[in-house]
């Protein structure tokens, strides 16, 4: 939950993403293709839209209502960073089994292949109603009949990719750092770190939970989850077209985020250049993933007054305690009767603006999350952080130092139990022959 700040530059790009599969003709539906593999395996094999400079595709889908949404997988960016926001998620990292380098490149081409096809509405294989009678289905089947609802998947690389077993140390990036334990955090062991990571978002919780359970299938024997999350209630917005949400404190929360159409800050906030100091990273992002819980029973205890002083907004509104609406920039400047700045300089807000941390912005894409109740029967719920940076060390770092050291917000009513840093690569270009010798993501790596 950091504060950004909030240009109006004009956009200068469309949407991300909704290039609608072309539809199967009837000969490949008698073939034994699925209804969702009938909608297209042909586009999720080839890709269609190009993506500008900035990150953002063209086109949205106007084809049949199944057809609709659905994302394109190839392009210069990964899809899942700057496509507008899902309404769900279910992240995963994993841990990797095996020693082998050429195993872990076919478990990358073999998530490739699936998540392009997974991405157009279609199963895996031959879905679940067709194969081998007698052996198991390569689809498990409970998205059969739902649309793409959007599904973008992400796929990134943590540090242990670079550790001996691959020989690709020298290939770290430096912005890769190992996450330091900030002041405050009460980290929990099965949520913290990871080899590799897989994000999927989409509007249909099922769909979204469908992606990661058969990714998790394929990679039997050379990858295992370490820890995953379900998010649900967007808590920030990637486009202007998208109202901003509220988080679990009742706030609306990602009023000043980064959005798509900045294509000139997320040039220099968000995507990698070869210029950093590794060229396979060139038009890819770094991922900060962080679970964090809200004493729920704590703050909604809190008054009114001090709930808004301590986030530095007006509850209803959003808008700055400063004066004006929602997306007006917050004056620190301005006192009360008092003398005293109606903005406390302890505030949300005034530790997390770019001002106060060298004009750092991040691009979030965090989701609210509930995971029932603790063994004292309290509620364990919060914020899913996951923000996208050019570089951890200089964007977030010192933001969540301000923030865990004098933010009352952060040491009062917020715990961090999981912590997460994942080098995402970038995507593949349009036109990308895919399969068991074909192209991958991350590939570039592994040259």
């Amino acid at each position: 939950m950091t504060e950004q700040d909030r240009t109006d530059a004009p956009a200068t790009s469309t949407e991300d993403g909704g290039v609608a599969p072309a539809p199967a003709d009837d000969a490949a539906a008698r073939s034994g293709l699925s209804r969702r593999a009938a909608l297209g395996t042909a586009g999720a094999v080839a890709g269609a839209a190009a993506l500008t400079a900035g990150g953002f595709a063209a086109g949205r889908a106007t084809a049949s209502p199944l057809q609709q949404n659905a994302y394109d997988f190839f392009g210069a960016h990964q899809s899942g960073i700057v496509t507008p926001q899902q309404d769900r998620l279910h992240f995963a990292a994993f841990d990797i089994t095996t020693d082998s380098r050429a195993r872990v490149i076919s478990l990358l081409r073999r998530w490739t292949e699936a998540a392009a096809r997974l991405m157009t509405g279609s199963e895996l294989g031959s879905g679940a109603a067709g194969g081998a009678y007698a052996a198991p289905p390569d689809d498990t089947g409970e998205a059969l009949g739902l649309p793409a609802s959007g599904l973008t998947i992400t796929f990134g690389f943590g540090p242990g990719l670079f550790d001996e077993r691959f020989g690709l140390a020298s290939k770290r990036p430096a912005q890769l750092i190992d996450m330091p334990k900030f002041s405050g955090d009460t980290l929990d062991e099965q949520f913290v770190g990871g080899d590799l990571c897989i994000q999927a978002c989409a509007d249909d919780p099922q769909v979204a939970v469908h992606a990661i359970r058969n990714l998790s299938r394929l990679a039997f024997g050379d990858a295992a989850i370490r820890w995953a999350q379900l998010g649900f209630g967007r808590t920030s917005s990637t486009t202007r077209a998208q109202d901003t949400p509220r988080n679990f404190m009742g706030f609306k929360d990602g009023t000043a985020n980064l959005r798509a159409e900045d294509t000139d800050l997320v040039d220099r906030w968000v995507w990698a250049d070869a210029a950093d100091g590794q060229a396979w990273m060139a038009g890819g992002s770094y991922l900060v993933a962080r679970r964090i819980r809200i004493l729920a029973e704590i703050w909604d205890r809190t008054s009114l007054q001090q709930q808004e002083q301590d986030v530095g907004r007006t509850k209803g509104s959003g808008a700055p305690l400063s004066g004006g609406s929602e997306f007006t920039e917050p004056d620190f400047t301005v006192t009360g009767r008092d003398g005293e700045p109606l903005i406390r300089p302890t505030s949300h807000v005034a530790l997390a603006h770019p001002s106060a941390n060298g004009g750092a912005m991040m691009l979030r894409r965090g989701y609210n999350f509930t995971d029932g109740a603790d063994a004292l029967g309290r509620l364990d719920a919060g914020l899913f952080f996951l923000a996208y940076v050019r570089d951890p060390a200089t964007q977030f770092v010192p933001v969540q130092n301000a923030l865990s050291s004098a933010d009352v917000m952060t040491i009062e009513y917020l715990r961090t139990t999981g912590s997460a840093l994942f080098a995402v690569p970038p995507g593949l270009p349009a036109g990308s022959v895919l399969g068991p010798d074909g192209a991958y993501i991350g590939q570039e790596l592994f040259a």
